[in-house]
């Protein structure tokens, strides 16, 4: 028989939830159906590292942890996730910020709808 492992040392629902409503998140990993996901098959990949998303609610889980539904506009998938498996997008500290220098402009207009300030710099090399 499998041992669930369940984070007992964490009780995440003891402080208020890391993300808001309407907030914007990078997922952190590759996120698969484990069959809650009706209409997938179990396994499929349901958020790829890097996609982006808005909270679009918050709940709890075992009265131990938030798990956040998280729209991803692309793919069009709503998925809960745990918040070690989301970044933020809205609210980096400022010392984050600086270390981005002019990528944090083009990170501002990631996901938001927005053109990027500068289209030629995404952030990727040739």
């Amino acid at each position: 028989m499998v041992d669930i492992v369940r984070d007992d040392d964490v009780i995440e629902v003891a402080e208020p939830p890391r993300f808001a409503f309407g907030e914007r998140v990078i997922a952190r990993s590759v996120i698969r159906n484990d069959g809650t996901y009706n209409g997938k098959d179990i396994g499929e990949v349901l958020v790829n590292k890097g996609d982006i998303g808005y909270v679009v609610s918050i709940n709890t889980f075992l009265q131990q942890f938030y798990i956040y539904a998280v729209d991803f506009i692309e793919t069009g998938h709503r998925v809960g996730m745990r918040a070690k498996e989301l970044c933020t997008l809205d609210h980096l500290p400022d010392e984050v910020l600086a270390q981005l220098g002019e990528k944090a402009t083009v990170l501002a207009s990631l996901g938001s709808g927005k053109p990027l300030a500068n289209p030629q710099d995404t952030g990727a090399t040739p």
